[in-house]
């Protein structure tokens, strides 16, 4: 894995996925003519986020034309970009499709819906049920949208399947001013560290793409990122306002963090299943 990665950290117009859909395209061209190979986009970004009662008529079947005109741009750059599926179950989805090579190269189900605070995913949306790593030809990646990333058993089932980046889509709302030393939003603070501690733990990339604007009072923070496996900031982009930001995701960097500390060859993801079957079997009784 080398790949020339940019982040668009764009602010999406609310159910307008025409307007939406322009925007992206814009941005592929420009990463076209920088000569980046990926192009990712924020969670949800062809649709904006608090849809409601706006979800269904928004959602995109497989072979939308929307999809179809992604699937043709990515024919010499790769795309992830977040959008309402509408699945042959006729269940809807807040999904990250990544697009390569003039296809839909896969499709990963937002499975951790947010059903706290302002948030109520689960009104609108039906839970994914899989994690499943994208084989892309820059490298092998995971698709974490937002709230998956803070279930740590997501992170940690990528890791095992030896991914090189996790790539992490977001639509989070700016939150809490702290008033300390270090001044600035406390929910920004905290994806920072998270960000920086799985980078550690599972010596990956993590590639953080959130959005800007404000829907239905609320200001979404923007602060996309790029980590390197040892935990440093690559890359990043300033709070609320849209930018881009590319980077190269290298595979030295990967190869020196896991030899440094190998805890990928010394983990034991078959005493995790055995004592999860244990701990699974105590809680039935």
């Amino acid at each position: 894995m080398n790949c020339r990665v940019l982040l668009a950290q764009i602010e999406p117009t609310l159910g307008n996925l025409s307007a939406n859909l322009e925007m992206h395209l814009a941005a592929i061209a420009d990463a076209r003519a920088r000569g980046v190979q990926m192009v990712l986009f924020p969670e949800l970004s062809l649709s904006g986020y608090f849809l409601r009662d706006q979800v269904a008529e928004a959602a995109l079947p497989a072979g939308h034309a929307i999809l179809s005109q992604l699937c043709e741009r990515s024919r010499d750059v790769s795309i992830g970009a977040g959008f309402v599926e509408r699945g042959e179950d006729g269940r809807l989805y807040n999904s990250y499709g990544f697009f390569e090579d003039g296809r839909l190269l896969e499709v990963h189900r937002k499975v951790h819906l947010v059903t706290y605070g302002m948030f109520d995913d689960a009104r609108d949306f039906a839970p994914g049920d899989r994690f499943r790593c994208v084989q892309s030809r820059h490298g092998r990646f995971g698709v974490l949208i937002c709230e998956d990333m803070w279930h740590v058993s997501a992170a940690y089932l990528h890791f095992i399947s030896n991914v090189d980046a996790l790539l992490v889509p977001s639509a989070s709302p700016g939150r809490g001013v702290t008033q300390t030393e270090e001044p600035g939003l406390h929910s920004v603070r905290t994806w920072n560290r998270m960000q920086e501690a799985l980078a550690l733990l599972f010596q990956s990339w993590i590639v953080y793409v959130n959005r800007v604007g404000s829907e239905d009072g609320m200001i979404f923070s923007g602060g996309s990122r790029v980590v390197d496996p040892f935990g440093r900031v690559a890359a990043e982009l300033a709070l609320l306002d849209p930018g881009v930001v590319e980077t190269t995701l290298s595979a030295d960097a990967t190869r020196r963090a896991r030899v440094m500390t190998p805890l990928r060859r010394d983990e034991k993801p078959w005493l995790v299943q055995r004592e999860l079957t244990r701990i699974l079997g105590q809680l039935e009784e």
